[in-house]
């Protein structure tokens, strides 16, 4: 049997490996978008200003409903003099020592027609609430395009390390190729030594990979809302990218999604709500009204049989401020002006959505362009590569050859890569350029 020491040595031994065990967790690219928009605080954010504005359109929509108020007073009176006459009259008032009264009041109100001003605000905090909602489309947007960016990030590292490490593997052979040359005395120390330095180089950049791939894991972990150790395992995005249409097709498509397009064909509309809300300050109001009054002069909260009053009201008003005629024009004038400034700024920003476009277009074909070109000196670095190897067996070529055409084949097979993660980049930067990144 084992002693009880012992039993809580080994424990102990294993806590440290299960605290710092890593997880690890494989996503797709849809998958990390899918987490990153639900994990979110930028897009709760968004959400809470949208019912912010869906709450203060519910307010505007109350104010169409009837005003109603209701009072009761109790008044009680000390009267010192009792007797009160007339000036000119030998008769005279004789009042109680003390009185009391209850008064009461209730009425209800209905503003029948205001000029349109109350249809009006409805409309125009409706069509906020909408710019609240894009604002919230375009908020997603950005946060599924800062999920893309870095997982792409991580796949480019995570991909130069595969090459690395195959490149070491390659190097670690050829050491011990260059150790046996020597040994039977075919090539010199230095041969040997140029391979171990070859080893030591790649060695540094494989520590400078391996440093950027946990920054950038680590960033994708918060950007994710995963717990921060965990590994993301990548399933490569570059599978299946699509060959680009036309510059017009894309543009095509901006102007239909771009949320800020939209929210600026809004806030044009709002702006003619402004206007016509101004213009009807100069026509008249119309109210209708109901008043209930309760007069009890007895004294007794409950008063006795015909003692008291309680008169009902009906009433219409008209009002009409006709000032309003001659000092509202350049309020007018005013909201119009506000309103042909956004004309303008849709203008600005339709000929930048024309030149971004054009941008992430060409920025997608030469990325695109650029993998058939570097699939084919892969092919060639490949062939140069095996001649080398053989030429240096052979004795023919020299250490530095040799290195030197090995470098060359991984570089290549480093920059396609690179390539491939930059070409599906460009693609989602062209999407979201369009406003369908999310789509």
């Amino acid at each position: 049997m084992i002693p009880k020491s012992i039993r809580l040595m080994l424990a102990a031994s294993l806590v440290p490996a299960a605290l710092f065990a890593q997880s690890s967790k494989e996503l797709n690219i849809n998958q990390a978008i899918e987490l990153g928009i639900a994990n979110s605080k930028n897009l709760k954010l968004s959400q809470n200003k949208i019912d912010q504005a869906v709450a203060k359109l519910e307010v505007v929509k109350d104010n169409a409903l009837p005003t109603g108020n209701a009072s009761f007073m109790y008044n009680h009176a000390e009267i010192p003099t009792t007797t009160f006459t007339l000036p000119g009259s030998e008769s005279s008032l004789h009042l109680p020592k003390r009185a009391d009264a209850f008064v009461g009041t209730a009425a209800v109100q209905e503003l029948v027609y205001g000029g349109g001003k109350l249809k009006y605000a409805k409309e125009s905090t409706k069509l906020l609430a909408e710019v609240a909602r894009l604002d919230a489309d375009k908020s997603k947007e950005e946060i599924t395009y800062a999920v893309i960016n870095t997982y792409y990030s991580l796949y480019k590292v995570l991909q130069s390390r595969k090459v690395v490490d195959q490149n070491l593997e390659s190097i670690a052979a050829q050491i011990k190729q260059a150790q046996r040359f020597f040994e039977q005395g075919i090539v010199t120390k230095n041969d040997v030594l140029r391979f171990q330095l070859q080893q030591a180089n790649v060695t540094l950049t494989q520590m400078d990979i391996e440093s950027n791939r946990k920054v950038i894991n680590y960033n994708l972990d918060i950007l994710l809302g995963l717990p921060e150790d965990t590994e993301v395992k990548i399933v490569d995005p570059t599978l299946g990218l699509k060959t680009p249409g036309s510059l017009n097709e894309y543009i095509g498509q901006a102007f239909a999604n771009r949320q800020e397009l939209k929210q600026l064909d809004i806030q044009n509309k709002v702006a003619d709500f402004n206007v016509k809300t101004i213009k009807a300050n100069t026509l008249p109001t119309v109210g209708v009204g109901a008043n209930l009054y309760y007069i009890n002069p007895s004294g007794n909260f409950i008063p006795p049989a015909n003692q008291y009053l309680m008169p009902v009201t009906l009433g219409a008003t008209v009002s009409w401020n006709f000032g309003n005629l001659w000092t509202n024009k350049n309020k007018v004038s005013q909201a119009k002006i506000e309103q042909s400034e956004i004309t303008i700024q849709k203008d600005i920003l339709s000929d930048q959505v024309k030149t971004d476009i054009n941008k992430n277009f060409q920025n997608y074909q030469v990325a695109m362009n650029k993998i058939q070109v570097l699939e084919t000196s892969i092919a060639q670095a490949t062939e140069n590569d095996k001649l080398l190897a053989s030429k240096y067996k052979n004795n023919v070529a020299s250490v530095t050859d040799r290195i030197d055409a090995e470098t060359l084949l991984y570089q290549a097979k480093i920059n396609l890569e690179i390539a491939k993660a930059d070409a599906g980049l460009a693609y989602y930067t062209l999407l979201k350029s369009t406003g369908k990144i999310t789509q």
